[in-house]
Formats: structure tokens, C-alpha cells, sequence
């Protein structure tokens, strides 16, 4: 049996090396199904096929991510290094790219994907797309969005959207060449014990709305909601530093409050190629450190999934049972 090598948990994340023979066997499968047809990333019998392949992938690795999803921990992320990028392109350049056509790095990425839940994509977003291109776009250097290189506000992804992906996860095919940009995550769970009990009870009433962000082109309602809900001893989380208004003077106080904590326990992840980092959405914010884009065709260049763990909880917002959420 094939074993991922050595798994190591550091106080923020668990960070999971792959052996040799592991990223072999990742490799293999994930060029088999970039070849499988028809080849298209958005097209349900590909998607159907990285399905049933993804429980074909090593057992160490499956292990770690079905125990991921079942439980994300205290850190509420997980890193595994050593999945293919192989010769790659330049760095694409255009504001909502995307991938469609099945790649060895995009069919590794929705492999892992598949083992936590179904990959999904949103209607409002780079037209629903499953694999997203993070790169910087030139133009768009100061907007809040992963077309940008200023820093990223912390933040749940989609946290405007009642169907807002359970786990984020992305894979690095390029890092910036200077090292700058690195992926900032906090934990709730690690948050939770800085905030009073006042505070946890402002936070946890619908004092808050939350606007759709510029990769959604301003559609979508902001509704009132909670900033945590749940569990009280281990609750949800939904803010959006940038997008997210309290409706009154206590709300301001008590989501200051809860930034000061998220910002004293956040750690930051810098890639490196075939790193895959996943977050889960319902725990833990992410962001990104500022960078400077060269567009000289080396800049970064990240895959991004968003996946559900339930997808038929959004049956109605998906035409004809697709992946694609409006």
C-alpha cells in the first residue's frame, strides 16, 4: 500500500507531505482524467468521472480528507504538498478567467475536491465556472477580489449567499517571483474564546448585512444575517471584512471585536507549486497579503474550487440539477 509520507500538525494547520510513490499515483490519475472525455471541466459526465476516479486516489490521501471534512479541526484548514503542475503556460491575464478545458493541475484539484463533497460553481460568478484562475488582472490591482494584489480583507466566501461553499480550496501552479503573496486563514474556533459572552451574543442576532463582491458584478440581495450562528460553544461563521455592515453602534463594537481576535490568531500560508490549500468556509476567514504583480507572464497563478458537502440543499438555484448555483 502506498503511503502519503510524513503528516505533520503544526499549531495552525495540518500539513500533509506526499512520498514519491503517492504523487506518482495522484499524477496518474489525474492525467487520466484530464484525458477522459469530453475533456471539459463544466460538463457533467467529466464531472461524473472525477467522481467515481477520486475514490480511486491513494488511501492515506483519502483518509485525510473525508477525516478534514468530517472534522476540520481547531486550525480549520489543511495543506497537502505535492500535487502535479507539469510545463505550464504563462500566467493568464484576463479579468474572470477560467479554466474549461481539463488540465493535469485542474484534474488533481477537483480529484481531492471530490473526496470532501461535490465541486460547485456560482452563476454570479465568472459565469459559473468550476476552476477559477486567481491571478492578477492589470486594471484591477486595488479592487477587493481575487483579480487584485492589494491586501484581501478577511473574509467567508460568498458570506452574502445562503448557499455559500463549505470548503474553499486552492492549488498553486505559480507563486508571485518575489514571495509576497501569501494566504491568510483565522479560526473561529481559535477566536471564539478572545470574544466576551456579550459579545458573542451581539454577533450571533441578525445585526449585519453583507454586500455580493465585484466578482458577482454587484448582483444578489444583502439580508440581514448573523455574524455567527450554531453551536455557542462552536459556532459558524459569516463576515466579510469589506463587504460586511452592522446595522447598529453594539453590531460595530462586537464585529470590532471579532476582527481584533481573528487578526491575533491568523496564520499565513505561503505556497509554493502543487500546493493545495483547503479552508473550510463555515469555520475559518481567509485572505491575502499584498503583492506585486509584474505581468511579464511569471505571476501568480492559483486554481480555486468551491465545494458543497450537501449539494442538494441548493437544488432549487440549479437548473436541470447541474453544479451551477444561481
Amino acid at each position: 500500500m502506498t503511503q502519503a509520507g510524513p503528516i505533520t500538525t503544526t499549531q495552525e494547520k495540518e500539513s500533509i507531505h506526499l512520498g514519491l510513490e503517492v504523487r506518482q499515483e495522484v499524477k496518474r490519475l489525474a492525467e487520466q482524467l484530464a484525458e477522459t472525455a469530453p475533456g471539459l471541466l463544466d460538463e457533467p459526465r467529466w464531472l461524473a468521472a472525477a467522481r467515481d476516479l477520486s475514490c480511486a486516489l491513494p488511501t492515506t490521501v483519502r483518509t485525510a480528507l473525508r477525516s478534514f471534512s468530517a472534522d476540520s479541526g481547531q486550525a480549520g484548514a489543511i495543506q497537502i504538498h505535492g500535487l502535479p503542475v507539469g510545463p505550464l503556460p504563462t500566467t493568464p491575464t484576463r479579468r474572470e478567467s477560467v479554466e474549461r478545458t481539463a488540465t493535469v493541475p485542474a484534474s488533481a484539484l477537483v480529484l481531492c475536491a471530490m473526496v470532501l463533497g461535490e465541486v460547485v460553481g456560482f452563476e454570479g460568478e465568472k459565469h459559473g465556472a468550476m476552476v477559477h484562475n486567481v491571478v492578477p488582472v492589470p486594471g484591477e490591482e486595488r479592487t477587493q477580489s481575487n483579480a487584485g494584489s492589494v491586501d484581501l480583507e478577511l473574509h467567508t466566501e460568498n458570506a452574502f449567499h445562503p448557499h455559500r461553499p463549505d470548503f474553499v480550496a486552492l492549488s498553486c501552479l505559480r507563486q508571485d517571483p518575489d514571495g509576497e503573496a501569501g494566504l491568510r486563514i483565522a479560526s473561529l474556533r481559535r477566536a471564539i474564546g478572545l470574544l466576551t459572552a456579550e459579545e458573542r451574543e451581539v454577533l450571533a442576532e441578525p445585526r449585519y448585512r453583507t454586500n455580493p463582491p465585484p466578482s458577482f458584478n454587484g448582483t444578489g440581495a444583502a439580508v440581514a444575517h448573523r455574524a455567527i450562528s450554531g453551536a455557542f460553544e462552536d459556532p459558524d461563521v459569516q463576515v466579510d471584512f469589506h463587504a460586511t455592515t452592522p446595522l447598529d453602534a453594539g453590531a460595530a463594537r462586537a464585529l470590532a471585536a471579532l476582527r481584533e481576535a481573528l487578526e491575533a490568531v491568523r496564520d499565513i500560508v505561503y505556497f509554493t507549486p502543487g500546493d493545495l490549500a483547503i479552508v473550510d468556509n463555515r469555520v475559518a476567514l481567509h485572505g491575502r497579503t499584498p503583492f506585486t504583480p509584474r505581468y511579464d507572464g511569471r505571476d501568480r497563478w492559483l486554481h480555486r474550487v468551491f465545494i458543497h458537502t450537501d449539494i442538494r440543499r441548493s437544488r432549487a438555484l440549479r437548473k436541470g440539477g447541474s453544479h451551477v448555483v444561481g
